[in-house]
């Protein structure tokens, strides 16, 4: 399996538009950041999680020429702004997308981009989907490969993450069930968001995240969801335990 980081920043992202903060000025390529997203590969499969606002960039910086799926977190905008833009993969392929995502997120989605789910009068220019509800402790299939959704809480908010075989995405994780936990046992290798050092209310901070870390025990972890108020990449990283990354855009890794 590969995955592919195609995004690693916060809601604004970094640079920040307007910002004078000093990570914003940065000229090392691993603190600029767009909206948070992987790419994963696997056999002949091919999926993303979330598309923000990015997502165009994002699919032409990283060479993606299929797209079988999209996993969807949750329904905030920098995670799902991007959605009119798998057209070209559907004029491509000629087959709706399939979009996985919690059932009030397929209905955010279809208020949002009814043009994109409705299926009578459709405007002929518009992508088509295929909206395929993820229901908490079942898991799904694409092709013969399970995927484990894990249940977090990004405040208030219920976000899905995935396990998908020895591979773990958490984002927005702000707290999570010891029974959730369990789903990610001898995972190795997790990925999980820390937002910045002070704590937040709907993120884990760098601290929370380290401490999860260590609590699921993973052979590698990657932090993603980074705001420029952690820090400058090269500096934060030297903090970090042996086992844990700071992860950058354009970033491969394999499992």
């Amino acid at each position: 399996m590969q995955v592919y980081f195609l995004g690693t920043g916060t809601s604004q992202g970094i640079p920040v538009i307007g910002s004078n903060h000093s990570v914003c000025k940065s000229t090392d390529n691993r603190d600029k950041r767009l909206r948070v997203s992987v790419w994963i590969t696997w056999d002949d499969h091919s999926i993303v999680i979330d598309c923000g606002p990015d997502f165009r960039q994002q699919m032409l910086s990283c060479g993606c020429s299929q797209l079988d799926a999209i996993l969807f977190t949750h329904e905030h905008a920098d995670h799902t702004a991007g959605l009119d833009d798998i057209r070209p993969f559907f004029f491509k392929q000629g087959l709706p997308i399939n979009v996985y995502g919690h059932q009030r997120v397929l209905a955010n989605l279809s208020k949002r981009f009814d043009y994109i789910f409705e299926n009578e009068n459709k405007y002929p220019g518009a992508p088509s989907v295929n909206p395929i509800e993820i229901i908490n402790n079942n898991s799904f299939t694409i092709g013969n490969t399970s995927i484990v959704p894990i249940n977090v809480k990004h405040g208030n908010i219920q976000v899905f993450g995935f396990r998908i075989m020895d591979f773990a995405y958490l984002t927005d994780v702000k707290t999570i069930d010891d029974l959730e936990i369990e789903k990610l046992n001898g995972v190795k290798v997790l990925v999980v968001n820390a937002l910045r050092e002070e704590p937040h209310h709907s993120h884990f901070n760098l601290q929370e995240a380290i401490d999860f870390i260590n609590l699921v025990q993973p052979e590698k972890a990657y932090l993603t969801h980074i705001s420029h108020l952690l820090g400058f990449h090269e500096e934060v990283q030297k903090r970090l335990p042996d086992n844990v990354y700071l992860a950058y855009d354009n970033l491969i890794i394999t499992v």
